[in-house]
């Protein structure tokens, strides 16, 4: 386990996030709203740019946190597709993404992620990123791996929240899988 103050050291090495990011942090902690840390953000931010992803689902869109780190990775061509049933919490997101400059660039679906999953029409995805019911993640992982080009990363965050999925995960056939200390767990599509 990774002290706090060794997290604190290494936040001050990386460059400060976008300001927008930074007032989220402190809305969400306001309102007693869970996103995910600032190093899974910068992680997302990073596989983006790599990838020069255009192409995303995100299924747990919150306030848009995890949202808004990829879409200022992302090409200026990208498209993110997110999902949140929570209509007050994808208001205040959708604030921020055009506060950013990013709406264009972003589809909000307000519905039950799992309705809109199954008959969802996109695919070749660059990224599928999940951070929602933790319950339902072996229904999620079957329903995005179809839907991720070959390569393509599934991102599942908390992956350790239930030790079944994190072995389901790890073990999948149609992923070269890892979960990382943190409990993201990143796949690539390898069929």
């Amino acid at each position: 386990m990774i002290s706090q103050e060794l997290l604190q050291e290494l936040d001050a090495l990386h460059q400060p996030p976008n300001p927008l990011l930074v007032e989220l942090e402190l809305r969400s902690q306001h309102d007693h709203t869970p996103i995910v840390p600032r190093a899974t953000g910068r992680l997302l931010a990073t596989l983006v740019t790599a990838m020069q992803a255009n192409r995303i689902l995100e299924v747990g869109t919150g306030y848009g946190y995890s949202t808004l780190w990829m879409a200022l990775a992302q090409p200026g061509v990208g498209r993110i597709w997110t999902v949140e049933p929570d209509a007050h919490r994808t208001e205040v997101a959708r604030s921020y993404f055009s506060r950013a400059a990013e709406d264009d660039h972003i589809e909000v679906f307000n519905t039950p992620a799992l309705e809109l999953l199954e008959n969802f029409p996109h695919r070749n995805l660059d990224i599928a990123f999940v951070a929602a019911d933790r319950d339902a993640y072996g229904t999620y992982l079957e329903l995005v791996i179809p839907m991720l080009k070959l390569s393509g990363l599934a991102i599942f965050n908390d992956s350790l929240a239930t030790r079944p999925f994190a072995r389901r995960f790890l073990a999948h056939p149609a992923l070269d899988a890892t979960i990382l200390p943190s409990g993201v767990g990143i796949g690539a599509r390898r069929q």
